[in-house]
């Protein structure tokens, strides 16, 4: 190597050492060294040694060369970046506002040790090893047992021969047997128990797909592809055959999939279909073993990785696709900084390698159609199952289920359908749409729900002070004892949880045999899997659970899904609620009648009229996006505007309202021509978690570079006339919701 400086990112996550920094480059090290390698050196006066990382080379530096210092060492063999990812954290540094350095933290994988194993082997000392073969001793039994085996781990030969490794020692002292190491990965999946599995015959519209989205396949011109296919219609299998392509082609696949859908289902069917060529990550696994994955995608021993939104960075060296099912899931963003959105980071990955991405679903995000319905993507249908059979659905007014005197948490008619189904020998769902803590006011009787007329959101009830409270404008407003629609005394605060509704099916169903899936019983390792286990092989009756069982499930012998409470996303005080009710109720109802067996889906809710519901009943995508997109033009919603969410967090609660009504009156300040909304401050959704109160402000505006560097920009006016180290802030552009 010629050039005589590195240009090194140090790692601190701190905007004022948020650049590269020349360092001298000891010959020693200059044979070895190469971008993207993970380095040692002194910074700052006192010369602590730092960990960073070379993006670059140079031969000219514009200060002193006296004062530069020399890298201390390298701390790896190898690069931990390509060229394309720094090219990539370069580019999330400046899309999600933060450090190049947390970037690059982001990308890289957390570096644990290699895992090693001890091996014996003979030598060639023909003479010493006959010698000792003449004696019956300890030793003599290992050069035995080695002349069989050819090689052995110490431990395997003190198991088998019950000795220490005394004689194993003196043999290597002897130069008769040799111990070496040899690094191994730790295995993620078992591939000997899956059996090999061949593609299905296509139907007519996955021929279609599998053809249009394989001859886009090395078009750097081509678009992003969109699949929108109804559940069951097996857009799994058209990703099969277009990671088996792109295999073919000499190349590698990243598959992403939402954390709750790496079932073992979908183990079986990629490990079934590509065995050792494929391999996972996820958040339940060890350190050790993520890195392991990592290492094997870097050194070509896998083409494929499956995994949820972190495997977008697997180093591979020449990408050719990406594929992101359930495109439209919210776990798809990160909630840590960088807050970077998988989706998005996929398109400038596509620009950055030239690889395709294909992006499916039942129910496609607002924005990708909208950018499939300008042209930015590439659209392609399928409008029928595999089976060609769809559930049954019936929606139920559990405002008549009151009036009846029904005040149970199940409709007579998916009661009835419960009892029928366990007495056929089917398996039952039952789903909760409950998204996180926030709770709503509703009339039982007439369906009314409290909503700020300002944001076009519900009220969000707050237990304390027995207020409602819009977490958009912060407006707040008294709880009506009598409902202001119908003058009943039937509004209250609207709230179920999956423990209450497994109650209720034990009372009522005393024989039947339950499982809950939710937070509080996957918390260990392996209980998701070990639950949906049980389920699959018939061991349940009923399967009672939240999101997490709402997709990528395929039970035959389920022919019936109750939704227990529609309403609960209806009103999560948020513009997005009607998108994700219409998402959730269609993905669930998904899970019914996927076999022979006719299925049944019975979504019980007090607004039976909501846009939402009527259209998810009748699985009519199409409509509910007209509806949807409408709406989100006229109130100025995504994707015609963008919103940057900040949210202050600490004990005072009085400080951090005093500053975002400082940072308030910043944004009106240099807001003069109007050019953004402004929203708050007000409470968060979760108002105070662990004695920190949180408090936010929102800002609404048309073009996404403006609405960040004005946000940025008056963020920076108010540092400078108030000591915000004792807050936590929390900024967000396009938030998945308005926390």
């Amino acid at each position: 190597m010629k050039e005589k400086y590195a240009d090194i990112i140090i790692d601190i996550n701190n905007k004022n050492v948020d650049r590269s920094f020349s360092y001298a480059l000891p010959e020693e090290i200059k044979k070895d060294i190469t971008i993207g390698m993970r380095v040692k050196v002194p910074f700052g006066k006192g010369n602590r040694t730092r960990e960073g990382y070379v993006i670059g080379f140079s031969d000219e530096i514009k200060i002193d060369e006296n004062k530069i210092k020399p890298i201390i060492e390298i701390t790896d063999k190898y690069p931990i970046f390509s060229p394309d990812m720094i090219t990539l954290a370069k580019w999330m540094s400046k899309k999600y506002y933060t450090t190049l350095s947390a970037s690059l933290q982001c990308i890289m994988p957390k570096i644990t040790k290699d895992k090693t194993i001890k091996y014996v082997y003979l030598t060639d000392a023909e003479k010493e090893i006959e010698e000792c073969l003449k004696k019956v001793t300890l030793q003599s039994q290992v050069i035995l047992y080695l002349k069989k085996n050819k090689r052995a781990t110490i431990n395997e030969i003190k198991t088998a021969l019950g000795i220490t490794i005394s004689p194993i020692k003196t043999l290597e002292k002897k130069g008769i047997v040799r111990i070496g190491e040899k690094e191994v990965r730790r295995e993620v999946i078992d591939t000997e128990k899956y059996e090999k599995t061949k593609p299905f015959i296509p139907t007519d519209e996955q021929k279609n797909a599998i053809e249009k989205i394989s001859s886009s396949l090395g078009k750097k011109d081509s678009r992003p592809i969109l699949v929108r296919g109804v559940t069951g219609s097996g857009k799994t299998e058209i990703y099969l055959r277009i990671i088996e392509e792109t295999i073919n082609r000499g190349e590698q696949a990243i598959m992403l999939v939402p954390e709750i859908s790496l079932t073992p289902q979908t183990v079986e069917r990629f490990t079934g279909r590509f065995g050792k060529n494929v391999s996972f990550t996820h958040s339940k696994m060890t350190d050790e073993e993520r890195f392991d994955q990592w290492k094997k995608a870097r050194e070509g021993e896998i083409s494929i990785m499956i995994g949820p939104r972190s495997a977008i960075f697997t180093p591979f060296n020449k990408l050719g696709v990406i594929i992101i099912d359930e495109e439209h899931e919210n776990s798809y963003k990160s909630d840590t900084t960088p807050k970077y959105s998988a989706r998005e980071t996929a398109i400038k990955l596509k620009e950055i390698t030239g690889c395709q991405v294909v992006l499916g679903s039942a129910t496609p995000s607002i924005e990708s159609y909208y950018n499939a319905e300008i042209g930015n993507y590439e659209l392609i249908t399928l409008e029928n199952r595999v089976n060609m059979s769809f559930p049954k659905v019936y929606v139920t007014d559990m405002r008549q289920e009151l009036a009846n005197g029904n005040r149970s948490i199940f409709s007579k008619p998916l009661f009835d359908a419960i009892e029928e189904n366990l007495k056929n020998g089917k398996q039952t769902i039952l789903f909760l749409n409950r998204r996180g803590h926030s709770t709503f006011v509703s009339c039982r009787k007439c369906g009314y729900v409290m909503t700020c007329e300002d944001c076009n959101v519900s009220y969000t009830y707050h237990l304390h002070s027995n207020k409602l409270v819009c977490h958009y404008c912060s407006k707040t407003v008294d709880n009506p004892d009598k409902c202001p629609q119908c003058g009943l005394p039937y509004i209250k605060y609207f709230g179920v949880g999956t423990q209450k509704v497994e109650e209720a099916a034990k009372k009522y169903f005393p024989t039947a045999r339950i499982l809950r899936m939710d937070l509080d019983t996957t918390g260990k390792k392996h209980s998701h899997e070990n639950i949906l286990n049980e389920f699959k092989k018939g061991n349940a009756d009923i399967l009672i659970g939240t999101q997490m069982i709402a997709k990528g499930l395929d039970f035959p012998n389920v022919t019936l899904v109750g939704v227990v409470a529609a309403d609960l996303t209806l009103n999560i005080g948020d513009f997005r609620c009607g998108e994700v009710s219409f998402q959730l109720l269609t993905q669930v109802s998904g899970r019914a009648g996927r076999a022979n067996d006719e299925g049944k889906v019975f979504i019980q809710s007090y607004q039976p009229e909501h846009y939402s519901i009527e259209l998810a009943a009748k699985n009519d995508y199409v409509s509910f996006y007209k509806k949807e997109i409408e709406i989100r033009r006229i109130q100025m919603y995504p994707p015609f505007s963008h919103i940057f969410f900040v949210m202050f967090s600490g004990e005072n609660e009085k400080f951090l309202i005093d500053s975002l009504n400082m940072l308030m009156d910043i944004f009106k300040t240099y807001n003069a021509r109007t050019n953004f909304d402004l929203l708050g401050p007000a409470p968060a959704v979760i108002s105070k978690i662990k004695k920190q109160y949180r408090w936010k402000v929102i800002v609404k505006g048309i073009e996404e570079e403006r609405v960040r560097n004005f946000v940025l920009y008056c963020m920076d006016r108010l540092r400078e006339k108030v000591d915000l180290s004792s807050v936590t802030v929390n900024m967000t552009l396009d938030p998945t919701f308005i926390q």
